[in-house]
């Protein structure tokens, strides 16, 4: 049985499925795939065949040190999600940035863990990415929604914790977008 602070890629990949046809209402078959080490440039050779890139840093997840134990929220969790559609085929690749322990302060960076809500969230903020970027939908309704009880959103954000900053991806005020 896995926590809210455990990483869980089927939590992803079923809620995706789930939401798919709804969202997307294409008849395209799109699938979720995972990149622990994707980037958010994109480059010419890239975009030519359709790639774009949408970053999501305002994801409410839960952490746990595998060194020391200590479980920590985070309303700043960036996620990195490439995409594009080819033909009848749709593909998303999906990293998620970890955080390190601040008590630790050992540099590795725990993944993050969310809950259905948070994922559904995310999932259709980026469905709304797909639609207007892929099918060229306007942006009527944006989906921007999360979880109603973050506690932690005023917290200051502790740049040498986040590894999206370690890359310089992380952008907690404007996060870097290819497709607006």
């Amino acid at each position: 049985m896995s926590r809210s602070t455990d990483w869980v890629p089927s939590l992803w990949r079923e809620t995706f499925e789930e939401l798919l046809d709804d969202e997307l209402h294409s008849g395209h078959q799109w699938t979720l795939n995972y990149s622990y080490s994707q980037t958010d440039q994109v480059t010419p050779e890239e975009r030519k065949r359709g790639w774009k890139v949408y970053c999501h840093s305002s994801g409410y997840g839960h952490f746990l040190c595998d060194s020391c134990s200590k479980i920590w929220s985070s309303a700043k969790v960036t996620l990195l999600f490439r995409y594009r559609l080819r033909g009848e085929k749709g593909i998303v690749i999906m990293r998620p940035f970890g955080q390190a322990c601040r008590s630790c302060k050992d540099n590795n960076f725990e993944k993050p863990g969310f809950s259905t809500e948070e994922v559904e969230n995310v999932l259709l903020s980026l469905f709304a990415k797909i639609r207007k970027n892929c099918y060229g939908e306007k942006d009527v309704n944006d989906h921007n929604g999360g979880s109603g009880n973050r506690t932690d959103n005023r917290k200051p954000h502790r740049k040498a914790l986040c590894e999206a900053c370690s890359q310089g991806i992380c952008r907690q005020s404007v996060c870097h977008q290819d497709d607006d």
